[in-house]
């Protein structure tokens, strides 16, 4: 259980790191699945050990994949509206979405 529990530590501490220090829209969407995969990993790793004869955790696991690719749908359109009206994805660009 160790194992997979540090292995999802070291997931999501790499995915906020990317987070954080990313400028290109596309690294911060993938660091972003990066962190949704380790709590996937967590979900999975806590319903086997505290209730093995149920499949609460695979199920909450699944969701989490579904809103990951609908956040990739959306998170995708909008970076190819912005490269289309800017040339260019950096995250500086975002700003002017709010008008």
């Amino acid at each position: 259980m160790v194992q997979y529990l540090t292995l999802a530590a070291i997931l999501f501490s790499i995915g906020l790191f990317g987070v954080i220090t990313r400028r290109n829209t596309i690294g911060i969407l993938m660091s972003l699945e990066l962190m949704f995969n380790a709590a996937n990993i967590n979900l999975v790793t806590f319903n086997k050990f505290i209730a093995p004869e149920t499949l609460t955790g695979q199920m909450f696991a699944i969701f989490v994949v579904v809103v990951a690719a609908a956040e990739a749908t959306v998170g995708l359109a909008i970076v190819l509206l912005v490269y289309r009206n800017w040339r260019g994805i950096s995250t500086d660009n975002f700003s002017i979405l709010k008008w």
